[in-house]
């Protein structure tokens, strides 16, 4: 039985440490890959590697800042830590407030709880897929369900503020009517559960510590998150680089509008 009230801890200790670097003039490096790198995801990753070790001993972590395990020894866990000490790092470096402390549990290979901690606003989304989604701020605990989709009304995509593609203004092309929220980081699939949008699809590239959290979030909110076939997104892959997916309220929606059959003809 996880403790989310310690798990909630771990996510606003690690927050307020972001938060801490936040508020001076900190120094960015940028890692192999280029994405950018600060003393707020390292100093997030130590808080949340430590803990979760501490408290969960048989249960090994995988962080973004960590040291990856090879897939001969991965492929033997049955659940493990996923986490991402900063989601959002484009936006902390924009100073935009859009980014989030991420920690999901998998267990044979899926996400069945995450946490999106939104530090600058002190908000937080909790989810166990047996047992539902809850946001929890300032105003108190409430618990989150996706919206029903509408016919005859423009769907609400809700799209990366800071990694736009070609392929999805492509996607968005092919689409009769619509309306375009823009998030950062996680927030988009917070966005999703919470019922301020419908759908998020996702062309670019992510790693699987981008997505597990908000994948479990969502699921539990009674949406679904699928790669272009229509398939579960699954986790623990021997390259943990993702491919494709999309990010929905209704998974029977995504088949009768004919998104999914579009999506998956875009040259990718």
């Amino acid at each position: 039985m996880l403790d989310f009230e310690f798990l909630a801890g771990v996510a606003r200790e690690a927050g307020k440490a972001i938060l801490e670097v936040y508020e001076t003039d900190f120094e960015v490096v940028h890692k192999k890959d280029e994405s950018p790198l600060t003393l707020a995801d390292t100093r997030s990753h130590r808080i949340i590697a430590d803990s979760l070790r501490a408290r969960y001993p048989d249960i090994p972590v995988v962080s973004e800042e960590g040291k990856e395990a090879p897939f001969e020894i991965r492929r033997n866990w049955d659940r493990f830590w996923l986490v991402d000490p900063l989601d959002g790092t484009k936006e902390f470096v924009k100073r935009n407030g859009e980014f989030t402390v991420n920690i999901a549990l998998v267990e044979n290979s899926m996400p069945v709880a995450g946490i999106i901690h939104i530090p600058v606003a002190d908000k937080m989304y909790l989810a166990d897929v047996r047992e539902g989604c809850w946001e929890i701020s300032g105003n108190g605990r409430k618990r989150l369900e996706v919206a029903q989709i509408a016919a005859g009304v423009p769907v609400r995509i809700v799209r990366s503020r800071s990694h736009p593609t070609p392929q999805l203004n492509k996607f968005l092309s092919m689409i009769h009517s619509y309306q375009v929220i823009n998030r950062g980081s996680a927030l988009k699939f917070c966005a999703v559960a919470a019922g301020e949008a419908d759908f998020y699809p996702r062309f670019g590239p992510t790693w699987e510590w981008d997505t597990a959290a908000g994948q479990a979030i969502v699921t539990a909110a009674g949406g679904v998150m699928v790669d272009l076939s229509g398939k579960p997104f699954v986790y623990n892959k021997e390259i943990l680089l993702n491919g494709p997916f999309i990010v929905s309220s209704s998974a029977q929606w995504l088949t009768e509008s004919g998104m999914l059959e579009m999506a998956s003809k875009l040259d990718l």
